[in-house]
């Protein structure tokens, strides 16, 4: 499985934005929503083996957690607002159980940052994207990653201190600072890569 956890700072953490703006009224929701899109969506198809947690940090009702789990998830499309509707759904819901899904693969909680981090402890290791971090081209990826990135604005000190009290690497991918969801893309497409090589080299051809 293939984690992303992603800090909205300004995301809403109630239903009460609209659709049709996303970006200016709802606290930066569109990058969330690309991101969502960026580590689910193949061409005809939907990774499976990936997983998404958007710490929403905006609003009265902070934090929230809407995680996206690949196996089961439905109802997903291509376009910024069907994504972000499954995500206000997910915010409307009454959250009577430390989880609570509000649709396929689509799940609610009051998790912060720091409970969804020590939660994923045992599971994964942790990378956290950042410029001036190892290159991805020369990182040795283990089984089980969780990416760590901000939405348009960087991690706090203070979220920092949270995913560096895990053991936790810096991987750059590249020289530019890049949006939320391109860098998430790199990083899908070298592990693509490698397990397309391994694939490859695995194969008998005689």
């Amino acid at each position: 499985m293939i984690r992303f956890v992603i800090v909205g700072h300004r995301a809403p953490t109630t239903g009460e934005f609209r659709l049709d703006d996303i970006c200016g009224g709802a606290g930066r929701l569109d990058v969330l929503v690309r991101c969502i899109n960026s580590a689910f969506f193949l061409s005809h198809d939907l990774r499976k083996d990936s997983e998404v947690y958007l710490i929403m940090q905006g609003g009265d009702d902070a934090p929230k957690t809407v995680r996206f789990y690949g196996p089961e998830l439905r109802y997903l499309n291509p376009d910024e607002r069907s994504t972000a509707a499954l995500i206000r759904n997910a915010l409307i819901k009454k959250i009577d159980a430390l989880e609570v899904s509000s649709s396929p693969g689509v799940y609610v909680s009051k998790r912060s940052l720091r409970e969804v981090v020590s939660g994923l402890s045992e599971k994964c290791g942790f990378v956290y994207l950042k410029e001036d971090g190892v290159d991805v081209r020369r990182y040795e990826f283990c089984d089980n990653p969780c990416f760590v990135l901000g939405d348009d604005r960087d991690l706090t000190r203070e979220e920092e201190n949270v995913i560096s009290s895990r053991v936790c690497d810096k991987v750059s991918v590249g020289p530019l600072s890049l949006h939320a969801d391109h860098c998430m893309i790199i990083v899908l497409n070298e592990i693509d890569r490698r397990q397309k090589e391994v694939f490859v080299g695995d194969v008998d051809i005689n």
